[in-house]
């Protein structure tokens, strides 16, 4: 069974000391975060565990009352087509 982890800075989830998804984000002054990579290996694309991540980072950003600014491209995607996450976005 995966685990998610959380740390400074990023979201992964692991399973048997191996990292299947990632995605890292920054501070980018007060109030704001940006993601800015969203990686999953080859082997465990199409199971949507990069949209479990972005979740993860709002989540984070609504319980600490922060903004996103969605750097990558699949964070540009997942706003675009999630209008109920666009409250996080950094406008």
């Amino acid at each position: 069974m995966a685990d998610m982890i959380a740390e400074e800075g990023r979201f992964a989830i692991h399973d048997q000391d191996m990292t299947q998804a990632e995605v890292t984000y920054s501070s980018q002054g007060e109030g704001t975060i940006s993601i800015d990579h969203t990686y999953v290996d080859p082997k465990f694309r199409g199971q949507g565990l990069a949209g479990k991540l972005i979740q993860e980072v709002i989540q984070h950003a609504r319980k600490n009352h922060l903004k996103i600014i969605p750097a990558c491209a699949y964070a540009q995607h997942h706003f675009e087509t999630h209008p109920q996450d666009q409250d996080v976005l950094h406008s």
